[in-house]
Parts: structure tokens; sequence; C-alpha cells
């Protein structure tokens, strides 16, 4: 069930900062109602098509929380006007399929579009939909990505619960990825695994029956990330491992590494492993 990765974008304001949106969302007007939520989503998903003249078969999205700055909003509105006179449009771009929706709408594309809201998974449920899409002959080329937003609001309520552990910052974020059944690159998408409340001994042993589906051992494999090895950079946040890919990715370029394994857990309760190569 491999992929190909042919591209990756990344926006992630704490590590890198925005972009001018403006440069990819062309139309003012669609831009200026779109929340920022929306505006990383679309704008890193048209830089992962750019340059490459691919029409994607499938568009497939992931998220945690969705567009949380719409949701407050038309909340504060709920509330503000004792339910009268509500502004629809809040709401209409507060649903978790909006930012697959308008790669879709900017992109004229009726191919199938898909979200999913998989908490700590949502990323990885994402990726193995596209690779079946790849695997079973359904889509040649498929976009998948992941959204996060961060506002004031929820960033006093994830903390409050306890969601940034270890000294880990608050993180938000947006990462695309065009994924191929062709050779298009050097890098392959070569299997995933979950596991859910493992304990140690149980989360072991998947790792090596992991590792063993894909007749490896610990030791073939040349660069391990968890969230020790980038949460300080990326913040932390329900689709990060979105993050780790595109990190890792540019961590095996410059190693010259051949193999990588990423293990990404929310809460310690979804845990998830993403086995890529580099030919």
């Amino acid at each position: 069930m491999n992929a190909y990765i042919t591209s990756s974008r990344l926006i992630n304001p704490g590590f890198s900062g925005e972009p001018d949106y403006k440069a990819f969302i062309a139309d003012p007007i669609a831009g200026r109602r779109m929340s920022r939520a929306v505006k990383m989503g679309v704008a890193a998903a048209l830089q992962c098509l750019s340059g490459t003249e691919t029409i994607p078969d499938a568009i497939i999205t992931a998220t945690g929380l969705g567009c949380l700055g719409d949701t407050e909003k038309f909340l504060k509105i709920l509330i503000e006007n004792g339910e009268d006179l509500l502004n629809p449009t809040p709401f209409i771009q507060s649903t978790f399929n909006t930012v697959g929706a308008q790669i879709a709408i900017i992109l004229k594309n009726m191919n199938y579009n898909n979200t999913y809201v998989h908490r700590g998974t949502a990323f990885e449920s994402a990726l193995l939909d596209g690779m079946m899409k790849l695997s079973e002959g359904e889509a040649k080329n498929v976009l998948v990505g992941s959204y996060e937003e961060l506002t004031d609001t929820s960033l006093a309520v994830q903390s409050r619960l306890g969601f940034y552990r270890k000294g880990n910052k608050a993180g938000e974020g947006a990462a695309f990825f065009l994924l191929s059944s062709e050779k298009t690159s050097d890098y392959i998408l070569k299997d995933l695994a979950f596991a859910f409340r493992p304990s140690e001994e149980a989360l072991q042993e998947k790792l090596q029956a992991f590792l063993a589906k894909n007749n490896l051992n610990e030791e073939d494999i040349d660069i391990r990330l968890s969230g020790e090895n980038y949460k300080h950079l990326s913040g932390d946040y329900q689709t990060v491992s979105s993050f780790a890919l595109w990190f890792g990715m540019r961590e095996m370029e410059e190693r010259n590494a051949h193999r990588m394994l990423i293990h990404n857990h929310f809460l310690n309760i979804n845990h998830t492993f993403i086995l890529v190569e580099r030919e």
C-alpha cells in the first residue's frame, strides 16, 4: 500500500510564521470571509499543488477541533442577540469540512472530498484513506492535509484540561501532501498503524509487529521521531503529526537517511506509527 509523496507544504505560525494569503487566495471577497484556519489550510493546499499541474482525484482533509474561530464567533452572536437576527456565515464557515470544500471550489474539483475528525488520529486516518484510494486504483493522485487553529478560548480551556503536558507549548498550523501511485519522488509513505490506550508492553508489541510486517527491525530505522523531537518547534495540537511528517522528510534529506518512523500520540490515548522510506 505504498504512496509516493510528490510534494508537501507547511504553514505553522509558531515555527515559520504566516505567508501573505493574498498571494494564494486570488478572490479578495472570498479571502475576507475566510477564518485563519481556512486561510492556512487553503493556502497550504494550493502551495502543495503549485507547479505540479496535477488535478487531484481526491481531496482529503483532517482536523481535531475544526474552525474554532468561526464557531466561537457564532456562539457569541447567539448569546448576545438572544438567538435572534443571527448571521449564518460564521455557522457555515465553522463546519469541519470547510477547508476541503473551499479547496474544491477554488480548484473547481468535483472529485471525492472527505474530512476526518478523529482528534489525535485525524491526520493518520486521512492518510490511510488516501493510500487506500491509490492502492485500490480509485485514484492516481490524492491531496491529503490537516489544519488546526488556536484561539484564546481554546488555549485557556485546553490548558485547564492539561492538554499541554511536559511543558509543550500550544500550537496550530496546516500541512498538505500530494500522494501519487506512480513514482514522482524519492519519498514513499510505506505504512501506518494505530493503537488505542495501549499499555507499555502492548505498545512495544504493536511496534514490533508493525516493523515485522514491513520486514524491518528497529536497527533498520535511521530516524525515529516522537513528540520530544519536534513539538518544541511546532507546538502541540491534535494533528501535529502532519508537521512531523513534513519536518521528518527534511531531516531525512539532510541526514541522507533512508527510513523514518514517526510515533505520535494524543494524551497517551491514540498512538500512531508512520513509516516513510527514501529511495
